[in-house]
């Protein structure tokens, strides 16, 4: 696709790009630094359950660091997968060996204790992951309690993993939670005006899982940005479970080119450090 941009520059309000750019209150240089927002450890020393008729294969720590690090990946979020189920005995081991600079988001049943959403926040779990897509969730009303009281107790955000377009019914009763995160840009093209209509209530959009969606990944990154470019946050999605592709590194540099320095630096960084709060 052939991608113009002096036009996304207009409608993104950047003009002409100095390398610099604004964190806080601070202006510093174009930082290397990415935060990655969306990855999985996959640990045999911890269950793993299959999921629709699916095993992943493992995916140690050393693994991910040995991938990430000549990208520039410092700090991140560990997400559970459907293979996680509700386990929290690998997060409970992993986040404490990777430090604060990351962060856990985890799955937990409905009736999970106040007491045990208090204990995960202790040790850095920041947020909710809903698996709609994988069919491990039924009612967004049921999201809403969820999620709702999460937040009140742990301070929590709700993720979500949903093919947005079966999410259109439900955009007023989502809008209403404190915050929420849509994966994998929502993963089909259909679902494209309702992810702009979550990102005007306020949602969060992970670029993740280029190799996996449905959709004009460019344009769609251009479309969500000229609406807001502080909903986008960057994520590997590595290993890359089930995905057509697996995560490249020129997934980065396509990112950076559609949205150019100032943006791409609040996509890769400071989006992610603003909701998940690590300390970094």
């Amino acid at each position: 696709m052939t991608i113009n941009f002096d036009r996304r520059r207009l409608l993104l309000g950047i003009g002409a790009l100095t390398g610099a750019t604004v964190l806080g209150c601070a202006t510093r240089p174009m930082r290397t630094d990415i935060f990655d927002a969306h990855c999985h450890i996959i640990d045999q020393l911890y269950p793993i359950i299959p999921n629709q008729g699916y095993t992943p294969p493992a995916y140690s720590l050393e693994d991910y660091r040995q991938q990430t690090k000549p990208l520039g990946v410092t700090a991140g979020a560990i997400v559970s997968g459907s293979f996680h189920g509700y386990d929290q005995t690998y997060l409970r081991a992993l986040l404490p060996v990777l430090g604060p600079r990351w962060v856990g988001i985890t799955q937990v049943p409905p009736d999970v204790p106040d007491t045990e959403i208090a204990s995960l926040s202790s040790i850095g779990v920041r947020g909710l992951r809903f698996n709609i897509y994988r069919g491990q969730i039924d009612s967004v009303d049921d999201i809403v309690s969820l999620a709702t009281r999460a937040n009140i107790i742990g301070k929590w955000h709700a993720e979500i993993y949903a093919d947005a377009s079966a999410l259109k019914p439900h955009v007023a009763k989502l809008s209403k939670l404190p915050q929420i995160v849509i994966d994998h840009m929502g993963m089909n093209e259909a679902g494209l005006p309702v992810i702009l209509d979550l990102v005007d209530a306020g949602a969060k959009i992970k670029l993740t899982g280029f190799g996996r969606v449905n959709m004009n990944v460019p344009k769609a990154i251009e479309l969500i940005a000229a609406r807001n470019p502080n909903a986008l946050m960057f994520g590997t999605d590595l290993p890359s479970t089930r995905a057509k592709r697996p995560f490249e590194a020129s997934d980065i540099d396509l990112i950076k080119n559609i949205l150019g320095p100032t943006v791409a630096i609040k996509t890769l960084w400071s989006n992610a450090v603003s909701l998940y709060k690590p300390t970094v």
